[in-house]
């Protein structure tokens, strides 16, 4: 963004979005000024030309499924370890990869990752 240029924005006093950039300042927001009424402004980015942030995920290695542990269904009353295997009534068979709390689980879906509850080990 330069000084002259043409950007869109909406404007707080109009609601034109015609604007043209009057100043840039690095590492701070431009200002821009309205076609339409004149009134000056800081700009932002329009929400309509945002890129969204992948949510940050820190990388984990898989652990196996553990194909001597039986299959079991999911409930919440249930103790669970690492490298058991789950069926869950909607994310489907996983494998658990985790303890992640005195009463969370993490198991890795096909779908992905999720954090279910369990009960507290025994």
């Amino acid at each position: 963004m330069q000084v002259g240029a043409d950007v869109f924005a909406q404007c707080r006093r109009c609601g034109e979005t015609w604007h043209v950039v009057v100043a840039v300042v690095p590492n701070r927001k431009s200002r821009v000024e309205c076609k339409q009424c004149g009134g000056r402004h800081g700009y932002s980015t329009p929400a309509s030309e945002k890129v969204p942030n992948p949510p940050s995920r820190k990388a984990h290695k898989s652990v196996p499924a553990d194909p001597s542990r039986p299959l079991r269904s999911y409930s919440r009353n249930d103790h669970y370890e690492a490298g058991d295997r789950i069926t869950h009534p909607s994310f489907g068979e996983g494998v658990v990869q985790s303890v992640s709390g005195p009463k969370k689980v993490r198991i890795l879906f096909a779908m992905g990752e999720r954090v279910l509850v369990q009960s507290k080990a025994g």
